[in-house]
């Protein structure tokens, strides 16, 4: 197995649940770019979410280091050069955000520098999620939206009222044109049809002249299901929902436990 690339996570895998970043994963990572493999942040995040994690590796703001963003429909340089992107359309946002009202769920629109809410009454998981990924939260009304370019959309609400709307039959209305995942217990997301974390980490792939067998991909979530199927060598964490782990090919230790230093150096050794 020749490992090139290494595809991780943020939440729940590269760090704790307290965020951390543990010296462990620091120095496993740093073992593997020394013996030259490339480490890419693969995250439903943006990138402003994910550069104190990228500046604490080293790999902020360069043009030769990458991250894949918002589950995929966007893949970038950590200096911010856009090599791939691919948002929703506003037919899309305004039948998404007509779901939400029906349900009664929190709803939040996400471009490339800004949240936006159409609900005046801001959720806690939108203020947290504000924090969490560095990005300031504004109110526009949906038809101010129209002029607003959107990468993805979420439903963020607490977790047993999500899942218990998540059954509904709109959500199925939908399918043929977002692609829906779980990200975290209190986010369900919307990208555009055909957008995953794993077509995005195909993009980078494809853009640095790898191949998918060169490729391990380590995650936890059910949005990462997707780019571990795609890896020649998929990990989920010990902490992994079930659908996850069903993909991989390894199981590693939970994120309190190191994980991603467990893999890494199974890989490196």
């Amino acid at each position: 197995m020749t490992i090139k690339l290494m595809a991780i996570d943020i939440d729940g895998t590269l760090v704790n649940a307290r965020k951390e970043l543990t010296p462990a994963v620091r120095q496993a990572i740093q073992r593997a770019r020394h013996k030259g493999k490339k480490v890419v942040i693969c995250t439903g995040r943006p990138l402003a979410g994910a550069k104190s994690y990228l500046s604490a590796l080293g790999l902020d703001q360069t043009d030769d280091e990458y991250v894949v963003s918002y589950n995929g429909a966007v893949v970038e340089t950590t200096s911010g050069q856009v090599i791939f992107k691919k948002g929703l359309d506003y037919a899309e946002y305004l039948d998404l955000e007509t779901i939400s009202r029906k349900l009664k769920l929190h709803f939040q629109a996400v471009g490339l520098k800004r949240i936006y809410t159409a609900n005046r009454d801001i959720g806690k998981w939108t203020l947290y999620n504000s924090r969490i990924v560095d990005l300031g939260v504004s109110y526009r009304t949906t038809d101010e939206m129209r002029a607003i370019p959107i990468i993805k959309c979420m439903f963020v609400d607490d977790p047993e009222y999500l899942d218990e709307r998540l059954t509904s039959p709109l959500f199925q209305t939908m399918a043929s044109r977002v692609i829906f995942s779980k990200t975290e217990p209190f986010y369900y997301e919307a990208t555009a049809a055909g957008v995953t974390k794993g077509t995005g980490l195909a993009q980078l792939t494809q853009h640095l002249g790898l191949t998918a067998d060169e490729v391990m991909a380590i995650g936890d979530e059910a949005n990462d299901a997707t780019m571990i199927r795609y890896a020649g060598y998929g990990v989920a964490m010990g902490n992994a929902v079930p659908v996850t782990k069903a993909e991989a090919d390894f199981i590693t230790a939970d994120c309190e436990h190191d994980g991603v230093a467990v893999a890494i150096n199974r890989v490196l050794a």
